[in-house]
């Protein structure tokens, strides 16, 4: 079976390699010129673990390879998937422009019978969009599958090689026998390929976000009030999460969510909602809520630092959304930095991954560290913005003497506050108790 993936970004690229890792011909294709050049030697443009040596691998091996072309990809595929990106336009609905861009070239370039599938989150009726845009000049019989993606930025090897389960929606049997050959590789160990109606697999991918953006929007609102009322919100996660109708995951408080998709989902299924003249009001109240969520790390600077922070120098460790990804979109880290630069405050800043793409969203507007610890030199505080395992256990006699002050504020709750205590450093975390040390002259609690 042959297959073409038009879109090499974070989805693409990992469904191409992916597929061709269990022995099917994949073309991925992509109009970028520069990205498909530097994908034929093996340069990526992501940073995704595991990804690098796939592509590498199966390009040695021939089952993998990369064009502009996307007529000649279009024209060689049995199944064709469609992973480009879908922007949030200025209403928060999903564009569709690119999508629908391929589908017209589908119908002008297809060569036989083929399945289409769309990859790309798209909302509830897109697959009817394609297929219409499609039999406007289609010559041949074509089949419609949707099939949403459930990849987790920085693990996204390993959730495509070992899924939880695979949902498509499809619209005949021709394509379930066709995408069923597809993804028997990769449920050998009896997790579910599960077929439902298109409108319910596009419906499901919003809903799964929906859900997880969810549970962190509640968390971080139990976080803030644990600090109001004296209660530990690492020991109510863990008192609800033994809760087999609850479990622990997404319920570890932090400075918010960013990322390719929370943000964008939750605004697409909102408008999808509005459109059908229905208010979502949870997921209103889950994105007023991770907005301010992402100004709690500034607030905390100021009640330890007062209010006016001019001239204050302030070192940022993580500006990717979480570990494992150079991903910035709609980072906490943005929010943060946009506000401390906006009060007169300096920044120096360290990510293990993502100083690249933080150069090109900040341009010179900070100073970036070549280590962790580089950072730290003359600041008035450190903020831990993304759980790097870097950060995790760092010299703290290091830092101490490095920073201006001994002031911590731990957006991701890495270190036990009685421990910093114990160290002489000030230290604020999410939905703990404070730590004071004297020197800010600030009351010293537990």
């Amino acid at each position: 079976m042959n297959i073409s993936v038009i879109g090499t970004g974070y989805v693409g690229l990992v469904v191409g390699a992916c597929l061709a890792e269990t022995g099917s011909d994949v073309v991925c294709a992509d109009v970028m010129e520069s990205k498909i050049e530097g994908l034929k030697r093996n340069v990526l443009p992501i940073y995704e673990p595991g990804l690098e040596d796939l592509v590498e691998r199966n390009q040695a091996d021939g089952r993998l390879s990369f064009t502009t072309d996307i007529a000649a990809a279009i024209a060689s595929a049995d199944v064709l998937f469609v992973a480009v990106g879908t922007p949030p336009d200025e209403d928060g609905s999903a564009d569709l422009q690119h999508v629908l861009a391929v589908a017209r070239e589908v119908g002008r370039h297809m060569t036989r019978e083929m399945v289409i599938v769309t990859k790309s989150t798209v909302p509830v009726g897109t697959a009817g969009k394609v297929a219409a845009e499609i039999r406007k000049e289609a010559k041949f019989p074509f089949h419609m599958c949707s099939n949403p993606e459930f990849l987790k930025e920085g693990a996204a090897v390993d959730d495509f090689m070992k899924p939880d389960r695979v949902v498509l929606g499809v619209d005949s049997e021709f394509a379930r026998e066709a995408m069923n050959e597809i993804y028997a590789p990769f449920v050998r160990t009896g997790n579910p390929i599960i077929f439902m109606d298109i409108a319910s697999a596009e419906m499901t991918k919003y809903a799964a976000n929906g859900m997880l953006a969810t549970r962190i929007s509640f968390m971080n609102e139990i976080a803030n009030l644990c600090e109001l009322v004296g209660a530990n919100v690492d020991m109510v996660r863990r008192g609800i999460g033994s809760d087999s109708r609850i479990g622990p995951s997404f319920l570890f408080p932090g400075p918010g969510y960013g990322g390719s998709c929370f943000p964008k989902d939750v605004k697409a299924l909102v408008r999808t909602a509005a459109e059908m003249g229905m208010e979502l009001k949870v997921l209103d109240a889950v994105e007023d809520v991770n907005d301010a969520q992402k100004m709690r790390l500034s607030e905390k600077l100021r009640d330890a630092l007062g209010d006016d922070l001019t001239g204050k120098h302030i070192a940022v460790w993580g500006l990717a959304f979480k570990p494992q990804t150079d991903d910035m979109r709609d980072a906490p880290s943005l929010t943060l930095i946009k506000d401390l630069l906006e009060a007169g405050a300096t920044v120096c800043a360290h990510d293990p991954a993502s100083m690249k793409e933080a150069r090109h969203k900040l341009h010179d507007t900070i100073v970036y560290a070549e280590t962790n610890y580089d950072a730290l030199s003359n600041a008035d505080a450190l903020v831990v913005v993304t759980d790097w395992n870097e950060y995790r256990h760092p010299d703290f006699g290091r830092v101490k003497e490095m920073l201006k002050r001994p002031l911590i504020i731990d957006g991701r709750n890495l270190y036990d506050p009685g421990k910093m205590l114990d160290l002489g450093f000030s230290y604020y975390s999410i939905g703990r108790s404070v730590v004071e040390h004297p020197s800010l002259n600030r009351v010293e609690y537990a």
